[in-house]
């Protein structure tokens, strides 16, 4: 069986948990380094430095699109504004009233947030017209 033959459902599950994986690593060596105080930073550096990787990984290997490279760009990055929107709000509810830790906290909402992420990713960025 041909990779682009799985369903577009398992292929995000592998390809989106590796992505969420190099998110959280970037996530968690920035708050290392600038320290917990910083969190919500950290959360944009996340999100800049993981989102090229983040887009080209969709592209080719969830959704196998083909061309329209520009205008899937700019569809990914509206979809990761929603993203990163419903991130900190989540992040920061948790931090400040349920769990308190950071990093766990972004465990969680990475998480909560990839879920809405499939949904705009495969309705809108990469829909396929038919």
């Amino acid at each position: 069986m041909k990779w682009c033959e799985i369903p577009d459902k398992i292929r995000f599950l592998f390809i989106g948990g590796i992505n969420a994986a190099i998110s959280y690593v970037i996530f968690a060596l920035a708050l290392w380094c600038l320290g917990e105080s910083y969190y919500q930073v950290c959360v944009i550096l996340q999100w800049t430095i993981s989102s090229v990787f983040s887009y080209l990984n969709q592209k080719f290997f969830v959704f196998c699109t083909k061309g329209n490279y520009l205008n899937e760009y700019l569809k990914c990055c509206s979809t990761w504004a929603v993203s990163y929107l419903l991130n900190v709000i989540i992040l920061e509810l948790l931090v400040r009233f349920a769990i308190k830790n950071v990093y766990l906290s972004q465990f969680i909402s990475i998480f909560l947030v990839s879920v809405v992420t499939y949904v705009l990713f495969k309705y809108f960025a990469f829909r396929i017209k038919k």
